[in-house]
C-alpha cells in the first residue's frame, strides 16, 4: 500500500524504527542515534478528520498481526505490540540471553536510565520523577501501602468505578493502619460535573479524608474523570491524591503536568504498545516526604523516587524495547490515535444509545469518554447476565469482549478497540447488539 498521506515502505519502517534499539557487540542500545524514520501524519488533515479516514488506519493496521477467528474487541487488558517493536524486543531478548550476566551487571543501568529518560520526556516529566516498573499495580500498590500520612481516626477514599485491586488495597488500609475507608458511587453515564460532584459531596460528608485514590480513565467503562477539579477541591481540603493512570496513557494524549498531580501510577504495556511488563511510577520532585522508601531501601533526603520501588530481577528486553515503542506511538501521534479511537467508539455506542434493550455505561460528552466504553442488556446487571452477554457474543457473533464487575450498579461488558480495528468489525458489533433484542 501507499497512502498518499502515508507514504513509507514497510522497509523503511522497519528499519528505521529499529535503529533506537540498534545492539552494538556489548548488547548497549544506540541510545545516542536517533531514529532514522518519522512515520509520515495526514499533516494536512486534523486529528479529528483524520480519524475517519479508513485508507490510513488500513495502513497502520498492516504493521501488527490479527488475532484469528475472531473480532477481538476486547484490547484493554493489554496492547499489541507493532511489528518494528516486536523486532526490537526479539533482537533484545537474543541478546540479553546471549550475554547473560555481562550484559546485566555491566551495561543495562545505563539502558534501563535512557529508556527512562524516553518515558520522562514522553510524558513531560522532568528527569528523577519517574521509575519504570513492571505494571501501574506495582508503581500504585507501592504508593498506597507506603503512604506515611495517616493516622487512626482518619479515612481514605476510592471509587465504585476504581481498579478493583486498588481498591481492596485501600480497604486494607483498615486494618493496617487502623482508619475508616470511604467509597463514593459514581454515576455509570455521566459528564464532568456529575463526577465532580460526586467527589466533592464525599469530602463534605467526610471531612477526616486524608487519602485518595482518583483513577483518570476508568476499567470499567472508559469514563474520563476531572482529575484536575477533583485535586484542586482534595488539595483545598488536605487530602492527598494518588492518581491511577493505568488505562490513560496513550489512550488519551497529554502531559503529566496537565493533571496537576503528584504521584500517578501507568502503563506502557496497553496503549503505548511496549512488550508486556513495563509500567512507570511518577513522583513530582518535593512530593517524596509522606511515601516511605521500599522496605530496606533508604532515601534520608527523601529526593530519590527510585527507592520506592524495589522491582529487582525483571524483563530487561522489554525495557530495552521501550524506546522503539515510544517511537512508533509517537510516529502515528498520540492526538490522532485518540481521535480514531474514540471515533470508533462513537460509532457504536451512538448505535446502542438508540436501542431500547441495551444500557450503555461511559462518558455522555466527549470530555468524559475515550475510545473504551460499555454497555449491558437493560435489567440484567448480574454478573452471570454480564458472563452470559459475554459468551452470547463470542459464541453466537464471533465478537471477543471482557465483563467488568466492579461498579455499584452492577457488571457489564466493555468494548475496548485499537487502532487496527476496522469499522467493519464495529458494524459488526452493532448488527449483533440489535440481534440481542
Amino acid at each position: 500500500m501507499n497512502h498518499s498521506k502515508f507514504s513509507i515502505s514497510r522497509r523503511s519502517l522497519l528499519t528505521g524504527v529499529a535503529t533506537t534499539a540498534a545492539i552494538s557487540s556489548f548488547g548497549v542500545a544506540a541510545e545516542k542515534q536517533a531514529s532514522s524514520f518519522i512515520l509520515p501524519k495526514a499533516s494536512q488533515s486534523s486529528a479529528g478528520s483524520l480519524a475517519a479516514d479508513e485508507a490510513f488506519w488500513a495502513e497502520i493496521a498492516t504493521y501488527y498481526d490479527r488475532t484469528q477467528g475472531i473480532v477481538n474487541l476486547e484490547h484493554g487488558y493489554w496492547g499489541k505490540m507493532a511489528k518494528p517493536v516486536i523486532e526490537a524486543y526479539q533482537r533484545a531478548t537474543k541478546m540479553v540471553n546471549d550475554q547473560n550476566s555481562f550484559y546485566a551487571r555491566k551495561r543495562f543501568p545505563k539502558d534501563i536510565r535512557h529508556a527512562t529518560s524516553r518515558v520522562a520526556q514522553a510524558l513531560g516529566a522532568e528527569e528523577g520523577e519517574i521509575v519504570l516498573t513492571r505494571n501501574a499495580t506495582e508503581s500504585i500498590h507501592n504508593l498506597i501501602r507506603q503512604y506515611q500520612g495517616l493516622s487512626a481516626g482518619d479515612a481514605v477514599l476510592f471509587a465504585d468505578s476504581d481498579y478493583p485491586s486498588f481498591k481492596t488495597t485501600m480497604k486494607w488500609l483498615e486494618q493496617d493502619q487502623g482508619v475508616k475507608s470511604v467509597e463514593v458511587i459514581t454515576p455509570s453515564l455521566a459528564d464532568q460535573q456529575q463526577l465532580l460532584h460526586a467527589y466533592v459531596a464525599a469530602f463534605d460528608k467526610h471531612p477526616e479524608i486524608k487519602l485518595m485514590l482518583l483513577t483518570h480513565v476508568s476499567n470499567q467503562h472508559g469514563l474520563v474523570f476531572p482529575v484536575v477539579e477533583v485535586v484542586k477541591e482534595a488539595h483545598n481540603r488536605g487530602i492527598d491524591v494518588i492518581c491511577d493512570c493505568a488505562q490513560s496513557w496513550g489512550l488519551i494524549d497529554y502531559k503529566i503536568s496537565d493533571l496537576e498531580v503528584n504521584w500517578a501510577g501507568f502503563n506502557l504495556h496497553k496503549w503505548i504498545g511496549s512488550p508486556v511488563g513495563v509500567g512507570a511510577l511518577y513522583m513530582k520532585k518535593g512530593s517524596l516526604n509522606k511515601i516511605a522508601p521500599y522496605p530496606g531501601e533508604s532515601d534520608p533526603d527523601n529526593s530519590r523516587a527510585y527507592t520506592r520501588v524495589h522491582t529487582a530481577t525483571a524483563n530487561f528486553a522489554a525495557f530495552l524495547a521501550v524506546p522503539t515503542a515510544l517511537d512508533f506511538h509517537q510516529a502515528i501521534g498520540g492526538e490522532n490515535k485518540q481521535a480514531r479511537l474514540h471515533y470508533l467508539r462513537d460509532l457504536w455506542f451512538t448505535e446502542a444509545q438508540s436501542m431500547s434493550h441495551i444500557e450503555v455505561l461511559g462518558g455522555k460528552d466527549s470530555m468524559s469518554s475515550t475510545g473504551m466504553s460499555s454497555f449491558r442488556l437493560k435489567g440484567k446487571n448480574s454478573i452471570d447476565d454480564a458472563n452470559k452477554l459475554q459468551q452470547r457474543l463470542e459464541n453466537d457473533f464471533g465478537i471477543f469482549t471482557v465483563i467488568r464487575k466492579g461498579l455499584d450498579s452492577g457488571a457489564c461488558v466493555r468494548i475496548t478497540p485499537q487502532v487496527f480495528t476496522g469499522v467493519d468489525e464495529i458494524q459488526q458489533l452493532v448488527d449483533s447488539l440489535k440481534k440481542l433484542a
